[in-house]
């Protein structure tokens, strides 16, 4: 956009928002609340469109599930009324994946229409300040600012005990694959799975693949590690309320992320593996016991693909060690912030990025130690806490790094 200004050319130039999830939605609604020109590249909701089960049922909350704007109207339960569906609002109503991904595709029309559905090949440092991005379309634009929005994607995590049946990486066709890479899991019907992981996502995906026909086994490593969480009316009620339920901890780290950052770097990476961690929803503990077998392991020492298919390496809690055959091998062993397979970010962008065991490391607003360079969502969960793998992480980040953008580049 170019005004002109005393006989000359003067260009305002917008700040790029990567990525059209929760948290690059949000962003771009706060920037624009504010009046700064803003341009966002993305496919709205790809990620839970795309790369999670059909059918699933969200673990969080109403309350939980809310995109953060600064202007009223735009909850989940205010999609609802529009769409003329069954309001969702309390804690035991339980969200479907398609709901949610029509409510994020409502909040995207409503306020940020003018999204470009392009992908961003490339970012750089621009020769005259800013950044230059280069757009799948052809396009060569800059941007004052860049916000790095894009979420899970290539972000899924494979251990490396797995990987070794997987040697051109997990693929759905292959031997071993990661549970982002399923949205159909109607192909399993027949057949042995493996799912790897006790958490929501390994949970709900082999009961999923079961109900479809699969003969599904869940390996999890630990013991006791397949657990549910308790129902909202078994909840403790004398401690305070946050959108992951009843404790002081999970109050704090939601609704005051702000001093996280200044937690020694370990504590800090600890809790954000820790706090939240493996539970499967209330609601799935009937429909998972009912239809799965669990294994559970001392630790998956390796995998090998033995006439293409896999056959796990297991320790036992006795100290032996097992064989474990099936068809194929689901790792929903969730993901990995690692700024190296942040590829659309140029070389020298990452060179300069100070990280955090492979996370950026973020200052106030969620500026990064490149100056202009912002990143929210699950990259952000190392310097602002767990909060930030959820989508109520947006009502703490959102105001706050466009306030910070604002002030910096006002």
């Amino acid at each position: 956009m170019a005004h002109r200004v005393l006989g000359r050319d003067f260009v305002i130039r917008p700040v790029a928002v990567i990525g059209a999830g929760p948290f690059g939605l949000s962003t771009a609604a706060h920037l624009r609340a504010r009046g700064i020109p803003v341009r966002v590249f993305g496919d709205p909701m790809v990620s839970w469109r795309e790369h999670m089960p059909e059918g699933m049922l969200l673990k969080s909350t109403p309350a939980a599930s809310n995109v953060d704007c600064p202007q009223p109207g735009h909850t989940l339960a205010d999609y609802c009324d529009a769409a003329g569906t069954r309001r969702l609002v309390t804690d035991e109503d339980i969200i479907p994946v398609e709901t949610f991904i029509a409510y994020g595709e409502w909040f995207q029309r409503e306020l940020v229409p003018d999204l470009e559905r392009v992908r961003v090949v490339s970012v750089d440092r621009g020769t005259r300040g800013g950044f230059d991005l280069k757009l799948d379309s052809g396009e060569l634009c800059t941007a004052r600012a860049v916000v790095v929005a894009t979420g899970l994607s290539g972000l899924a995590h494979l251990p490396a005990g797995l990987a070794a049946a997987a040697a051109d990486g997990p693929a759905p066709t292959g031997p071993v694959s990661h549970s982002a890479q399923h949205h159909d899991l109607g192909r399993f019907a027949g057949k042995e799975l493996i799912v790897v992981g006790a958490g929501q996502s390994a949970l709900e995906t082999a009961a999923l693949a079961a109900e479809a026909g699969a003969h599904v086994r869940v390996v999890a490593r630990g013991r006791g590690r397949v657990a549910f969480g308790a129902p909202p009316w078994k909840q403790p009620r004398f401690r305070p309320a946050s959108p992951f339920g009843r404790a002081w901890s999970l109050w704090a780290l939601s609704r005051h992320p702000q001093p996280y950052r200044f937690l020694p770097e370990a504590v800090r990476h600890h809790l954000v593996r820790r706090v939240l961690g493996p539970l499967g929803a209330w609601w799935l503990r009937e429909r998972f016991e009912s239809a799965v077998r669990v294994r559970e392991v001392a630790r998956v020492v390796g995998a090998e693909a033995r006439d293409g298919s896999p056959v796990l390496t297991v320790r036992t809690h006795g100290g032996g060690t097992e064989h474990l055959a099936a068809d194929h091998v689901i790792a929903a062993t969730g993901y990995r912030v690692d700024i190296a397979a942040m590829d659309f970010l140029g070389h020298e962008l990452r060179t300069r990025l100070a990280v955090s065991r492979g996370a950026p490391r973020l200052g106030p607003g969620y500026v990064s130690s490149v100056p202009g360079l912002y990143f929210t969502g699950l990259p952000a969960a190392a310097s602002y806490g767990p909060v930030m793998r959820f989508v109520c992480g947006t009502e703490f980040a959102s105001p706050r790094l466009a306030k910070h953008l604002a002030a910096d580049h006002g």
